[in-house]
């Protein structure tokens, strides 16, 4: 990966409506080239997808919960059934098992708490637990899908 791939990736996170020539003129390349860099970024995984982010108040998810999730079964079978019971609530925004005294983090969007205890009474039928959490964000002080380059 060399400053111009960088820049690809830099100018990408931020838009990635514009147009390839777009790109290539902010890169200071041709076009032809710089697509065929894109394509290698998406073709070597480091690219994964394309998306357009939603204002979660826009579409009436403006809730956000994150749920910490204790466990007393620290094997692959409890978190195979977890993370199969779970992958396709479309709630859950994120999913990380963690070190520390929590074992797995959820973050979660939804209109307001009656939906909130509607999927909660839902999730804790999914598998077992020895305790679960939950924390309402009050305020988004930074929020970013922008991931940092500077380690490249």
């Amino acid at each position: 990966m060399d400053k111009f791939d960088k820049k690809i990736l830099e100018i990408l996170q931020k838009n990635c409506s514009l147009s390839v020539s777009e790109v290539a003129q902010q890169v200071g390349l041709s076009t032809t080239p710089c697509w065929r860099r894109i394509q290698a970024l998406e073709k070597s995984g480091v690219i994964t997808g394309r998306v357009a982010l939603v204002e979660p108040s826009m579409v009436n998810v403006g809730l956000t919960v994150f749920v910490m999730v204790k466990t007393s079964q620290h094997n692959e079978q409890w978190l195979n059934k977890f993370s199969d019971a779970i992958k396709d609530i479309p709630e859950i925004m994120e999913f990380y098992r963690l070190s520390g005294d929590i074992d797995y983090l959820l973050r979660i969007v939804v209109p307001d708490m009656k939906s909130f205890d509607k999927f909660y009474k839902k999730l804790i039928t999914k598998a077992d637990f020895s305790n679960i959490s939950s924390s309402f964000a009050m305020e988004e002080i930074k929020f970013t899908t922008q991931l940092p380059l500077d380690y490249l």
